[in-house]
């Protein structure tokens, strides 16, 4: 075997050498795209107890929790889900409730609505304290329809299923949520024949039989103002 053949043997194998390098890395840096699937038995305990309903909500430090509705809305399992690959078990909350409830809508970083099965009601389940939740019945409230919220301190609940699909002037509750313990049902604006929102300011108008209502939110308004005087007066 000649010189030049030694030498082309030679980078061959570096070649072939730095090629299975490169894929080994490529692939430590590239894992599997094949999908896992978890079964319960390799999760924590409460993970195996059936359940109704499940929320999944980000924290403000970073985290992402799995709230799970289970023994008919009476006990509620939460998870630290922020690493799918080691799920960990919060805790087992216990709550008073009249039954099984869905999760309805956000009211905020610390709050959500529920609406109870077989037109049990509506309440605030305040999330504040993680280990700690409580939930709060909203009184008052006589409808079971489209929710819709207004920031993180009310919402409007329809009494249909669908406001656009329901009465052609549907009636509207308003609700204030800003102290989650106590709910408080405000007002009734019925046969509403129009509702238009000004986002800038967050004033809802609301068209109902008696003539125009304003759901004002003054810290948006607030919010607005200064908006506009730092763009009026740049610098």
């Amino acid at each position: 075997m000649n010189k030049k053949h030694i030498i082309r043997i030679a980078q061959l194998t570096l070649a072939a050498a730095a090629a299975f390098t490169l894929a080994g890395t490529a692939e430590a840096r590239n894992p599997s795209n094949k999908i896992i699937l978890v079964r319960p038995t390799e999760l924590p305990e409460l993970a195996r107890v059936a359940g109704q309903a499940m929320l999944l909500r980000e924290t403000g430090d970073g985290r992402t929790l799995l709230y799970i509705e289970q023994d008919n809305g009476a006990q509620l399992a939460i998870f630290d889900v922020t690493d799918p690959a080691k799920i960990k078990q919060e805790t087992a909350a216990r709550l008073e409730v009249p039954g099984s409830y869905d999760f309805v809508s956000s009211l905020g970083g610390n709050a959500e609505l529920v609406r109870f099965r077989q037109g049990q009601g509506e309440a605030v389940l305040d999330l504040r304290e993680v280990k700690f939740p409580t939930i709060s019945m909203v009184q008052g409230l006589k409808f079971q329809g489209l929710t819709e919220r207004l920031g993180n301190d009310a919402f409007l609940v329809a009494d249909g299923p669908n406001a656009q699909s329901g009465p052609s002037d549907p009636n509207y509750q308003l609700v204030d949520t800003s102290n989650p313990l106590h709910p408080n049902t405000v007002a009734d604006v019925n046969q509403v024949l129009e509702k238009v929102t000004n986002d800038e300011t967050g004033t809802t108008f609301l068209l109902g039989a008696d003539g125009l209502y304003l759901i004002r939110r003054p810290a948006l308004e607030e919010e607005y103002k200064i908006h506009e005087y730092q763009m009026e007066h740049p610098g």
